[in-house]
């Protein structure tokens, strides 16, 4: 009895990143239109090639904007619907911050950007090699897979390692000046000719509610969590987010002064609790950051 074979997905993004505007362009489609990708792929009405019309489907979808409904097509998924009202045009730096968080967390539909955020320790530089070799060595082990395409696993790598530190991009066009917005989180810089290391992102451009964002389902459903399990946990903030112990016990304290949550840390107990955030789901956190962004 062999171990259960997991879903995984590898070049789901057709070798192209997620760039600048194309997920405000799907948007605006699938809004029209829910069968907007039904036609021809959809390059008419985003007027870009197939291949390209299908990674916009795929981030869109990935990025947990969409989902497929059978019989109506592509439908906005409530957080969808929430980024569409709100910031459409993908400019407030907390809508990446969600977007990057449910790309990194999906692991069915991207499985290299999943292992290389949860399980990839990489304290000290590493080479396209280096990484190559130990997404190769995680995701066999995740999937229970005796091999995967090296040519896919290697192009996804390549797109990991562009999107976030906006190098070399596999898809690019030298008059294509579209890099991938999620550049500007700084969660991978490249240190030297082929050397790159994993970033702490920059405090101030990191909201708390990003953090809440990704435990309130969790805390809510269990009731409590171990401080331990935000920080080291599986698409958890200390993974997903590149963020040191201290950097996650700093944001409880805010989300805790701000009564989101109650962080007991008496008698070595080190648990949260929620406080406000019982109200709150995913979408609502997201409504709560924009709405308070214009009122104030």
């Amino acid at each position: 009895m062999g171990m259960i074979k997991r879903k995984y997905r590898l070049k789901g993004h057709e070798s192209f990143i997620l760039r600048h505007g194309w997920l405000t362009k799907g948007i605006q489609a699938v809004e029209k239109d829910s069968g907007v990708f039904s036609k021809n792929s959809g390059t008419d009405t985003l007027g870009v090639g197939t291949n390209m019309a299908k990674a916009i489907r795929y981030w869109m979808r990935t990025a947990g904007i969409t989902k497929d409904v059978p019989q109506k097509g592509v439908q906005l998924t409530e957080l969808g619907q929430a980024i569409a009202k709100y910031d459409p045009y993908i400019e407030d730096v907390f809508t990446l911050w969600i977007l990057h968080c449910n790309i990194v967390s999906n692991f069915e539909q991207a499985t290299v950007w999943n292992l290389f955020f949860n399980k990839m320790d990489l304290t000290s530089a590493f080479d396209r090699e280096e990484m190559f070799a130990m997404e190769n060595r995680l995701i066999l082990e995740a999937t229970g897979e005796e091999s995967v395409s090296e040519r896919s696993l290697r192009d996804d790598c390549t797109a990991v390692l562009a999107m976030y530190s906006g190098k070399d991009d596999p898809g690019n066009d030298p008059e294509d000046k579209n890099i991938s917005p999620f550049e500007e989180l700084r969660l991978i810089t490249q240190t030297g000719k082929n050397k790159f290391v994993k970033a702490r992102p920059m405090m101030n451009k990191l909201d708390p509610l990003v953090i809440l964002f990704l435990l309130i389902d969790k805390l809510n459903e269990k009731g409590s969590m171990q401080i331990d399990d935000t920080t080291d946990g599986n698409n958890m903030p200390g993974k997903l987010l590149n963020l040191n112990r201290i950097m996650v016990n700093d944001f409880l304290d805010d989300l805790q002064a701000k009564k989101y949550i109650i962080a007991n840390r008496t008698a070595g107990l080190d648990i949260i609790y929620p406080d406000r955030c019982k109200e709150l789901d995913q979408v609502k956190i997201l409504e709560k950051y924009y709405e308070r962004g214009i009122t104030s």
